[in-house]
């Protein structure tokens, strides 16, 4: 199975822009033999998207019954390729940090972050929340489960369940002096708690996020798309 990791660019509240980019790796990713292409978290609003005033974040946030969910499963159709992504998701009166996996034009999984540093919890309010459940789902014939950049840190037994493959969209700022000088060593030893199999995949963000995007090993980077580079990285597994 050949997934592509798009460490791709993205603009804070501009999710049209946001859609193209999705759009044009979905179509990149298809082309090179890939059945699924994994984009980071809060990819589609931009992760500093959101004001911490709930009557202002929910017409930002989306719903998975929202006009941009039916563009996206329409593409997964028409380009014949699935897609993860992370959003900043509106259910009902509540924001969550969530991550989606849209196979065959159909919402397969809906996860919703763990851990509470996606926001500012000093000033949010029961409107912002974090999901409860974390479990493994079929791909492909492989065992996956979905964690969002720092679920693993703060609750990676609560992803020690036996799976094939782990995916971890993240939103992470790092110099290349740090994520080289044993930055990226540390999140392939903490995805090793976790998982053989870890796809690590970070977005672009003009003077904030720096991209990149991995796949790790039992500890080991066999493949690695570098910081600052956007385009797509393919792992076999």
């Amino acid at each position: 199975m050949k997934i592509a990791l798009a460490s791709a660019l993205i603009i804070d509240r501009d999710i049209p822009f946001n859609l193209s980019q999705m759009e044009k790796y979905m179509q990149e990713a298809k082309a090179n033999g890939a059945c699924l292409v994994c984009f980071g978290e809060a990819f589609l609003q931009g992760f500093n998207a959101l004001s911490w005033q709930f009557e202002k974040d929910r017409k930002t946030a989306l719903s998975t019954e929202s006009e941009e969910f039916a563009k996206i499963k329409a593409w997964s159709t028409k380009i014949g390729i699935d897609v993860l992504f992370g959003y900043n998701e509106l259910d009902g009166d509540r924001l969550y940090s969530s991550c989606a996996l849209i196979a065959n034009g159909e919402l397969l999984r809906n996860y919703r972050r763990i851990s509470k540093g996606w926001k500012e919890y000093s000033r949010t309010d029961l409107h912002y929340q974090e999901g409860e459940i974390v479990d493994i789902f079929d791909y492909h014939g492989k065992k996956c489960v979905i964690a969002l950049c720092g679920d693993v840190w703060d609750f990676p037994e609560r992803f020690a369940l036996g799976e094939d493959i782990l995916f971890w969209p993240v939103y992470v700022s790092w110099t290349r002096e740090e994520w080289e000088n044993g930055g990226k060593k540390e999140y392939a030893e903490q995805a090793k708690r976790c998982c053989p199999y870890t796809l690590y995949v970070n977005s672009l963000c003009r003077e904030d996020a720096f991209g990149g995007a991995a796949m790790f090993a039992n500890g080991s980077i066999p493949k690695e798309l570098p910081l600052f580079q956007e385009g797509l990285l393919y792992a076999d597994v």
